[in-house]
């Protein structure tokens, strides 16, 4: 059997950072790690290719190749997804879906042959044996929580890791706090189930034997879920970054009490962590009682993000706007809590119910739901009505991301993280940093505009002078401002 598995095209979001791409020479941001694993599970007779197409695109004759199309996906691939879909009908190719998309929201896809959802671990073999033997039922699910000890080795040799700007791994699924916004819990549970250390051992020892260097996202939706066991991996990492001379270069997503974790923070350090996401939300701690993110209440979220920048990471921050409880102010707020919080990558967007989330359940019980949510987080959409005027939440949010992304704003942001962070290690300088570097001069320093331009050349030569030892992580946040203006003058357009 030939099977061709599809990452589908990522619409120009925060997160895919598409417009800095040309700065490294890369493709894209991210690898399809769901389809890489889910490509080791199948049986070695089974003849497999792997199209990203934030990468390349899809063609006919890929499509005529396979017997069947598996198609992984996130919501805020859905629009390509139903492109995918009606290709492969048009066609005559059987389409087997899943991944978060089709887990969420299975009924919106009457037009796909077989729904493989939940993890794979447990539902994919039950789809191939039953296609094996002739007889495959349409619908796969379980209520069941694998454990990921026994998830394979990621298909590297599939795709070409050179034309990605960063590798990932995943260390643990689940997460012990259920956010009412949030579907992670849905998905994969409350109790975080990690792989063993030799496991990821064996997965840092791959990606060093294929000739991987540079960036390497561990992809936790909460790395430091279970602390005990994390620390006990971080050792291990530390010792294994040493011994390699730390070729990779990691960061990942976690919950503010990391602050409050001195022997954490250290540890993840030493272990060559320099960032990590967190979801800060708001400075208006009535939102977090409504929402249920206790682990964000009675904690100074921006002297937390400065404790973790003294500590040696970068925090990249989510910010939302348009809980029931947020006050009249609340525009002018999050603007100065993002400042001050010296947070330079700041995804703000409004809320949104997804599918399977207590919110979701909350707001169709109220008859607030209006459409579809999106799984864009900076598209300006909300899928229910708020208690605010809508027209009030949508101008203030505009302002919001208008002052956040303005050059002023963004440079500032970056003189106040640079007066924070204190780094553990320089990096050396790489032929693609140096390629990166003068890059940025040409497009931030040359191409774009002059009163753009300016608020670039003053942050270089203040860094070249008070920050020198940060010199690298200067130049690649304000790569990224490239980026989030272009998304800035893109959503402009479409509103």
């Amino acid at each position: 059997m030939k099977a061709l598995l599809i990452n589908p095209l990522i619409p120009d979001t925060f997160w895919n950072f598409r417009h800095v791409m040309k700065f490294i020479r890369k493709k894209a941001a991210h690898v399809p790690l769901g389809l890489l694993t889910v490509a080791a599970m199948f049986p070695e007779d089974w003849d497999i290719k792997v199209v990203d197409m934030n990468t390349e695109s899809l063609s006919k004759e890929m499509i005529e190749w396979a017997d069947l199309v598996f198609i992984g996906a996130m919501m805020v691939q859905k629009e390509s997804v139903r492109q995918i879909i009606v290709r492969c009908r048009t066609l005559g190719k059987a389409v087997v879906g899943g991944g978060p998309l089709f887990t969420s929201c299975p009924e919106d896809f009457d037009d796909v042959d077989y729904l493989v959802l939940n993890e794979a671990e447990i539902t994919l073999p039950m789809f191939l044996h039953d296609l094996a033997s002739g007889s495959p039922r349409r619908i796969y699910t379980t209520e069941e929580k694998p454990d990921i000890t026994i998830t394979p080795l990621p298909r590297w040799d599939l795709i070409d890791i050179n034309i990605y700007a960063s590798m990932s791994v995943q260390y643990s699924r689940g997460c012990p706090y259920d956010c009412e916004f949030c579907d992670i819990t849905n998905l994969y549970g409350r109790y975080p189930r990690v792989k063993s250390n030799e496991q990821m051992i064996r997965e840092f020892d791959k990606l060093y034997e294929i000739g991987w260097r540079g960036s390497l996202f561990i992809v936790d939706d909460n790395f430091i879920g279970n602390k005990s066991k994390v620390k006990t991996l971080l050792r291990e990492l530390k010792s294994w970054q040493e011994t390699k001379n730390f070729p990779f270069m990691l960061y990942t997503e976690a919950s503010v009490n990391l602050a409050q974790d001195e022997e954490l923070m250290k540890l993840m350090t030493e272990a060559g962590f320099d960032a990590v996401f967190l979801g800060l939300e708001t400075p208006e701690e009535k939102c977090f009682a409504e929402s249920s993110k206790n682990q964000n209440l009675s904690i100074d979220l921006v002297e937390a993000v400065k404790t973790i920048q003294r500590n040696g990471m970068e925090v990249m921050g989510g910010f939302i706007i348009g809980f029931d409880n947020d006050p009249p102010d609340i525009f002018e707020r999050q603007i100065k809590f993002i400042q001050n919080s010296g947070v330079v990558r700041a995804m703000i967007g409004l809320l949104n119910a997804p599918p399977g989330t207590r919110l979701y359940r909350r707001l169709k019980e109220e008859r607030r739901l209006l459409d579809d949510c999106t799984g864009d987080n900076c598209d300006g959409t909300m899928n229910f009505t708020p208690k605010m005027d809508p027209r009030t939440v949508k101008e203030g949010y505009n302002k919001v991301i208008d002052y956040i992304y303005s050059p002023k704003a963004y440079y500032a942001r970056i003189l106040e993280f640079l007066g924070t962070y204190k780094p553990v290690r320089r990096r050396p300088m790489t032929l693609l940093g140096i390629i990166a570097f003068f890059n940025s001069v040409l497009y931030v320093g040359i191409i774009e505009k002059w009163s753009n331009s300016i608020y670039f050349w003053k942050l270089l030569f203040k860094t070249m002078i008070f920050y020198r030892r940060s010199l690298r992580e200067a130049v690649m946040l304000m790569m990224f401002g490239y980026h989030f203006r272009k998304l800035l003058i893109k959503r402009t357009n479409v509103t």
